[in-house]
């Protein structure tokens, strides 16, 4: 056994960051169920995405979402058949254009993650206030960690 404690705290921190991922697969697939939605979840996956990452390229949206181009052309195609995504000129380079979330959009997606969080309050029920801070402070240290600045980063 070592005196430098800090090898210990990391695997630590590993093993929770791989639970919490595991456990926000299983709220995922919880709320699929708990929730009727006509919508594919990559149509609200590409919406966050846009919302997090503001104007982008069709080909940078795919990169982030993992899906290939032709798949994120039929997914950007339908969104802008629903209002909630537009195609506007790349400030940068006049011939290339950006996806850009439009208010319609912002506002499905606020409307579904309320839906969301309202078919999965039961089961979160009777949660004691120390309980909500925990999630609260969790939620905080997730967002801080992979924001979009944060991803940026990484690459």
């Amino acid at each position: 056994m070592t005196d430098d404690p800090r090898p210990t705290e990391g695997c630590e921190a590993e093993t929770l960051i791989g639970e919490l991922v595991a456990s926000a697969h299983r709220l995922t697939r919880l709320a699929a169920q708990a929730l009727v939605d006509p919508q594919n979840p990559a149509v609200w996956r590409t919406v966050a995405a846009l919302q997090a990452l503001g104007p982008t390229r069709l080909g940078e949206l795919a990169r982030q979402s993992r899906v290939t181009q032709p798949t994120m052309t039929k997914i950007v195609q339908h969104l802008v058949e629903l209002g909630w995504v537009t195609r506007i000129t790349d400030p940068d380079d006049a011939r290339a254009q950006l996806l850009e979330v439009t208010e319609s959009g912002t506002d499905a997606l606020a409307e579904w993650r309320t839906a969301l969080a309202r078919s999965l309050a039961p089961y979160f029920e009777g949660l004691s206030d120390d309980d909500v801070r925990v999630i609260e402070r969790t939620l905080e240290i997730v967002n801080e960690r992979t924001s979009v600045e944060g991803n940026v980063r990484q690459q």
